[in-house]
């Protein structure tokens, strides 16, 4: 587990009765919305382990759909949000897994929107800190510490440099970076963790350049 403090460990304000089953999965949840860039027709929820064993009673349910809407883990709209959602438009499926996942507490989360669809999977590691194990194929490995880009693109020459020319002409550190690819040429995914927040506009030049697919920030 990643613990900064002694608040990490009480847990943060929230709604529900577990950081771990309710704080943590309202994060996934919004950490997924956060990348997916818009909010999704479709959610295929697949849990495992004690999410899968416990997660109507613990409210992980809600919890996750909250994050999938937006809601942050303390807003009392979280106990609602299964109706909201379904008001919204937005279709959930729960589908409890029997495998086992490197973690008790992990979730993965298909968004589709028509054509356009993602994977992402999750893990709540305590105290409302969660993990983020991979974004479709590409592992990722967070440190939970600081803000993180995420960016995927082409695979092509002068892509990493043009995207961390970007960051620096924004007085930004880059405190780690990390780039994965499956097969040369093909698709790519530049994780870069980052000294503070980032604004709207430095993800909107990133999203401008030639062989970028997609662009976001998220903040474990």
């Amino acid at each position: 587990m990643k613990f900064n403090s002694v608040f990490d460990v009480i847990g943060p304000v929230m709604i529900g009765p577990s950081s771990s089953h309710t704080a943590g999965a309202s994060r996934i949840g919004s950490i997924a919305r956060s990348v997916f860039g818009e909010s999704p027709a479709q959610v295929d929820i697949h849990l495992y382990g004690s999410f899968a064993k416990t997660y109507k009673g613990h409210g992980t349910d809600v919890a996750l759909i909250g994050g999938l809407l937006g809601f942050e883990p303390d807003d009392p709209r979280i106990k609602n949000a299964a109706e909201l959602a379904n008001e919204a438009g937005m279709h959930i499926q729960f589908i409890e897994e029997t495998e086992e996942a490197p973690h008790p507490n992990t979730v993965k989360l298909v968004l589709k929107n028509g054509m356009k669809q993602m994977t992402l999977v999750g893990a709540s590691i305590g105290g409302g800190k969660v993990e983020i194990i991979r974004l479709n194929e590409f592992e990722l490995e967070f440190t939970g510490t600081a803000p993180a880009l995420l960016v995927l693109h082409e695979d092509k020459f002068g892509l990493i440099a043009s995207t961390t020319k970007i960051i620096a002409n924004h007085e930004i550190n880059i405190g780690a970076m990390k780039v994965s690819r499956k097969v040369k040429g093909d698709d790519a995914l530049m994780v870069i963790e980052v000294d503070q927040l980032v604004e709207q506009d430095l993800l909107d030049e990133i999203a401008k350049l030639d062989g970028v697919f997609q662009v976001a920030s998220i903040i474990i």
